[in-house]
């Protein structure tokens, strides 16, 4: 059995006693034993902030390409150990690249959707303001005409037969 004398330890003096022989062999009668405070140990299990692991499709192709060449029981799971992916990794990639191609495979993009917009669309856009602005000078012109037309009236200017009129 041992005993480890904590008066000594306080002192700065470690010593170990035996109960077998009553003897005292000590470590180092003038060493001293550094105090670690806890606020400077950092700890290890807390990351700072997580991230997203992403892997690029050629990286995806070639570890594919290694879990097939793996043959021997265990090579498969050193890989994976080697690599820190997981066996879902691997089942996902396989199905990816069974469905389609090596795009398929690629990271997607992550966020909103471009719109792709139809180039008639732009086209159509232009057309409804050129349209817009026509109907308007339209209408300046017929109030005007009409305008002359109570002007002329009054006045009692005949009208003109014109190109406007067939009457």
């Amino acid at each position: 059995m041992i005993i480890v004398d904590n008066e000594k330890m306080a002192h700065g003096k470690a010593g170990i006693h035996s109960s077998r022989s009553n003897t005292f062999k000590g470590i180092a009668e003038e060493s001293v034993i550094p105090v670690v405070a806890a606020c400077d140990v950092p700890e290890p299990e807390v990351t700072t902030k997580a991230t997203r692991r992403r892997f690029s499709a050629q990286y995806k192709v070639n570890i594919l390409k290694q879990a097939e060449v793996c043959s021997e029981p265990g090579s498969l799971g050193a890989l994976l150990r080697r690599e820190g992916l997981y066996s879902s990794y691997l089942d996902k990639w396989k199905r990816q690249r069974k469905c389609g191609t090596l795009a398929a495979l690629a990271p997607k993009k992550r966020g909103r959707k471009e719109v792709v917009r139809n180039p008639l669309f732009e086209e159509n856009e232009k057309l409804r303001k050129e349209n817009g602005i026509l109907v308007k000078r339209l209408k300046q012109a017929e109030i005007i005409i009409d305008v002359q037309k109570k002007i002329s009236m009054i006045l009692n200017i005949p009208e003109i037969q014109g190109e406007g009129n067939n009457g």
